[in-house]
């Protein structure tokens, strides 16, 4: 069952999950597609920022959250929303430009569903998305919660597999792609989020990261215990700075392949 997803909680950070998004969209060198998709367009943020870079385009965002569409709706009225899960959606004509900002790190098999994406763009168009990195070297946040869910404790309190990201590395993308694409841009960014303290790299994750896992647990004592003992293995590793401020390292990893 799919986690479900706390509009709320997740646009608590909504500037530092936007600049990536404001990046990615920079990048892409098309002069007026006419048809957008945005694939896992959460509350709406990103389709709205689509649709301010190309006004003249068709944006239709697709998201598989119910609670994401109600506040995508909410929010911009005027846009189409789909609810569809990324791994089966399909649209019913070639699409301009494939979009995906921070969604494709929760589907699966990478290799398979990338090429399945990029056969649904049209000619002259692009396939681009952003996903966060977790792994070579893993960052601090992402070590410290496998480590803390791996407690005898939590082991046997969760039927969530261990937590895999499928992201690929670059090179992998670009070979999946070189064959059929005119042209790939490929880049990593990592961003240093200025944070209020580890508490909020704890909030930062129940918007995202830890929501499968949290909703696994049984029981809200259960959860609020997993957050009290991730927190205090954050506190060790994120020193605070002036103003009891945290950096807050980010990678995240971007492409976009012309047709």
């Amino acid at each position: 069952m799919p986690p479900v997803w706390d509009s709320v909680q997740y646009l608590r950070f909504e500037a530092e999950r936007t600049r990536p998004c404001i990046d990615l969209i920079s990048r892409i060198e098309l002069d007026a597609p006419t048809r957008i998709v945005d694939l896992g367009c959460g509350p709406g943020t990103s389709s709205a920022l689509l649709a301010r870079r190309w006004p003249e385009a068709e944006v239709v965002g697709v998201d598989s959250s119910v609670e994401m569409l109600t506040a995508a709706r909410r929010a911009h009225p005027s846009f189409r929303w789909v609810e569809s899960d990324l791994r089966t959606w399909t649209p019913d004509r070639p699409v301009d430009l494939v979009f995906s900002n921070a969604a494709l790190q929760w589907v699966p098999d990478h290799p398979r569903e990338i090429l399945r994406l990029w056969e649904e763009v049209a000619a002259g168009g692009a396939l681009a998305f952003q996903v966060p990195v977790r792994g070579r070297p893993v960052p601090d946040w992402a070590r410290v919660y496998a480590e803390v869910r791996a407690r005898p404790y939590w082991h046997t309190r969760s039927g969530l597999p261990p937590d895999r990201s499928p992201v690929l590395e670059p090179g992998q993308y670009f070979d999946l792609l070189a064959g059929t694409a005119r042209r790939i841009d490929l880049w990593d960014t990592e961003y240093s989020h200025v944070l209020p303290g580890p508490r909020s790299i704890v909030e930062w994750g129940r918007g995202t990261a830890l929501r499968p896992f949290l909703e696994s647990l049984e029981s809200e004592d259960d959860r609020a215990r997993f957050l009290r003992e991730y927190l205090e293995e954050l506190e060790r590793v994120y020193p605070c700075h002036h103003h009891d401020a945290v950096i807050f390292p980010f990678l995240r990893r971007f492409l976009v392949a012309y047709r």
